[in-house]
């Protein structure tokens, strides 16, 4: 709780002893047996009502002068002040009091709902250790430069992305992707920002400035999220700018027209004015519609899900069709060659073919270039390969030993006029071909990622009806690991451009209430991620793209987390709807009831504060979603 809040809770609780000795005096007669005088009376009950409600007053005066009359502040002073001057002290006093409690309840759920994403502030280091000139100065990450040294000692968070050039630990994750499972590191490997180091010392060569930087792009996403609301908080923010006035001006005909009309005193009529009031103040949603999607916000922030925003948690509710990519998405991206096919005819051994497609691909970064230079495992002399090119989609062609050679899928070779056999194996084939002729074949498997098969069935679990996977593989390759883990429809051999259009065309043929979500690695799954309704990408630990490209990030990539996403999403927007349907209904109730003079102060209370109390409440359980 902070000074503010105890402030206010320390004002209730003297304002409660106050109001109770007086109320209690009051309503036995000892005031009235003591010759105590009305306006007497009337300064007993504006002591407590002052002590509580000033603020609220000087809120309100504000607001008017500035010409924003219009808020919850203007109806409780204009509503309290109408009470006193009609002789309902006890009201009056009470109506302030029971505001600012249900304003206390509601900073304290706020505070809570904010705490679950905000706790991923605390993985914003303080400092960093640097390293110059054998000596070793703690100065602030922003300071740090590009391929400095910094040290990192047992218990301190990673303040930077580097590589590690000295020393072997195991770092946690937990505050990046909700899992404690540590993550060992040495000499080599890569380390992000936000990480806590368990043990042993690292010396980290920087790779990224602090603004580049993992944490410092997570935390701007969790800062931005609340700036990104929902179609629901839009309207419920427009609905009370206009709202308001629209009481206000009903509240004053009603105190009126009436007794103009049929007669009678005011005093009546100003009762039941200051009863709809009360009761029309919009607390009950303005407060308990954004904290609902604060809660579904932190409660898949707990789980290392980033949503960027509420917009994002009511459009995965809303989605029935997911989109897969499926090479480090459903599958690790681990190529391993797991057999060559020479073509017997050409003479070529399986290491002739090997060194072959080894030369060629030694300029490629694609991870099947690298698992064939993996399995190669030989010094490549860079001098024996000239005018490398890559086909995006197809493979690429260089020379190698003054051969003109082809590397990649049978249309390349086609394409050159080259004939092929069709294999049947399982995996990702790379046909060969040399001075015109096909050599040989190397096959490249790829590993399913633990838990898609589970992931697949949490996902129709919860209502997902149709899963799609998009891949730029063979066709057999990727119905069988679509066979495997069971996705509905597979699009095979798709160029990258490709991808978008398949998108597209399941984005037409879904129902306008429907959405649909792609997943993907977010390196080169860009363009769709952003083309979906929903992008949601595989964070890799803080892959930068990853967290540009998509409107939801799983930090620790495991697939099985979107289905939990999907039932927070649609249990935020039951809270929120059911909010808001409680609170209009009583609303409605009391206004109604006050008009028609069947309702008094005390009810007006309940159907300001006591609805909201209550919707604050239904939003809170947005925070606990079972997995």
């Amino acid at each position: 709780m902070n000074k503010k809040m105890k402030k206010t809770r320390n004002r209730i609780i003297v304002t409660l002893i106050i109001f109770f000795a007086v109320f209690v005096l009051d309503k036995v007669g000892i005031l009235n047996n003591i010759g105590i005088s009305e306006p007497v009376r009337l300064v007993l009950y504006v002591i407590p009502y002052l002590i509580i409600g000033y603020d609220v007053l000087k809120k309100a005066f504000t607001h008017i002068i500035r010409g924003q009359a219009f808020d919850e502040s203007f109806l409780m002073a204009v509503a309290t002040i109408a009470a006193f001057a009609i002789g309902e002290f006890p009201e009056a006093t009470a109506v302030m009091l029971f505001y600012q409690i249900g304003e206390l309840f509601q900073s304290y759920a706020v505070g809570k709902s904010r705490a679950s994403i905000t706790e991923m502030m605390s993985i914003a280091p303080e400092y960093a250790n640097l390293e110059k000139d054998g000596t070793i100065e703690e100065v602030d990450p922003e300071d740090v430069e590009i391929d400095d040294v910094i040290v990192i000692r047992a218990g301190e968070k990673v303040p930077l992305d580097g590589v590690v050039t000295e020393g072997e630990s195991f770092l946690n994750t937990a505050a990046l992707t909700g899992e404690n499972v540590p993550r060992r590191v040495t000499v080599g490997d890569e380390v992000i920002s936000g990480c806590v180091n368990d043990k042993g010392t690292l010396k980290v060569r920087v790779t990224k400035g602090y603004e580049d930087s993992t944490v410092a792009k997570i935390l701007e996403l969790v800062e931005n999220a609340a700036t990104r609301k929902a179609k629901v908080e839009k309207f419920i923010t427009r609905f009370a700018r206009w709202y308001t006035p629209v009481v206000t001006i009903g509240a004053a005909l009603l105190a009126i027209i009436p007794p103009i009309i049929l007669g009678g005193g005011f005093a009546s009529w100003i009762h039941r004015a200051c009863i709809f009031l009360i009761v029309s103040c919009p607390c009950a949603l303005v407060i308990s519609v954004p904290l609902g999607f604060f809660g579904g916000i932190g409660a898949a922030s707990k789980m290392g899900v980033l949503v960027k925003g509420g917009n994002f948690l009511e459009a995965i509710a809303e989605t029935t069709t997911i989109v897969f990519d499926k090479t480090g998405t459903l599958t690790k991206g681990e190529f391993k060659v797991t057999k060559i096919l020479p073509d017997n005819e050409k003479g070529l051994s399986e290491g002739d073919i090997l060194e072959i497609a080894a030369i060629g691909e030694s300029m490629s970064d694609h991870p099947i270039a690298q698992s064939i230079r993996e399995a190669y495992g030989k010094t490549i002399d860079s001098n024996r390969v000239k005018d490398a090119k890559e086909e995006a989609g197809h493979g690429l062609s260089a020379v190698v030993d003054g051969k003109q050679i082809f590397l990649g899928n049978r249309a390349l070779l086609a394409a050159r006029g080259i004939g092929a056999p069709e294999h049947s194996e399982n995996g990702t084939i790379v046909y060969v071909a040399a001075d015109g002729l096909y050599v040989g074949a190397i096959v490249i498997s790829d590993i399913i990622k633990d838990g898609a098969s589970e992931a697949i069935k949490k996902m129709k679990s919860v209502g997902i009806r149709k899963t799609v996977m998009l891949t730029g593989d063979r066709r057999e390759t990727a119905q069988n690991v679509a066979r495997e883990i069971g996705i509905d429809d597979v699009h095979a051999e798709l160029l990258p451009a490709d991808k978008v259009s398949e998108v597209e065309k399941l984005l037409e043929t879904k129902e306008k209430y429907e959405k649909l979500a792609f997943v993907g690695d977010g390196i080169n799954d860009a363009p769709v991620l952003m083309r979906s309704d929903v992008g949601i990408a595989m964070g890799s630990l803080g892959s930068d793209a990853a967290i540009e490209a998509a409107d939801i990030v799983l930090m620790d990539d495991d697939i099985r987390k979107i289905a939990s996403v999907v039932k927070i999403g649609r249990k935020t927007m039951r809270i929120v709807k059911e909010n808001i349907t409680f609170a209009l209904a009583v609303k409605f109730a009391v206004i109604i009831l006050g008009a028609l003079g069947l309702a008094n102060m005390w009810e007006a209370v309940f159907g300001d504060v006591g609805v909201t109390v209550i919707a604050i409440l239904n939003s809170m359980r947005a925070l606990r979603v079972k997995d």
